[in-house]
């Protein structure tokens, strides 16, 4: 997998819901489309789940499914009462997990 891209909103403010913005390059294989030398399917690979912590703490969760496009862009909301960080889990098929941290500062 490539780099994941992570944007967070820059206007936080404590106790307030702030969006964040994720995009992760992936050809989401679904398994039903032929290999034209061979006749077979190609084995599915997909990216099947996506986790967000916040310090440590699951906040967001979604599981996807072969229909979903490649290159999958998520966009969600979190609520911090702190700065903190966030960690981002992009889960393969095969168990391959991407990992992406990224730290943001909410004003006192």
């Amino acid at each position: 997998m490539a780099k994941p891209r992570v944007k967070i909103s820059k206007k936080i403010k404590k106790a307030e819901p702030f969006e964040v913005k994720t995009l992760i390059s992936h050809k989401m294989e679904s398994g039903q489309r032929k290999n034209e030398e061979t006749g077979e399917n190609f084995p599915r690979k997909i990216i099947n789940t996506f986790i967000c912590k916040l310090d440590g703490e699951e906040v967001f969760r979604v599981k996807l499914y072969p229909a979903v496009s490649a290159n999958p862009f998520l966009s969600f909301y979190v609520t911090a009462e702190k700065s903190g960080e966030l960690e981002f889990i992009w889960i393969e098929d095969d168990g391959t997990e991407t990992q992406y941290k990224k730290s943001f500062e909410v004003p006192a």
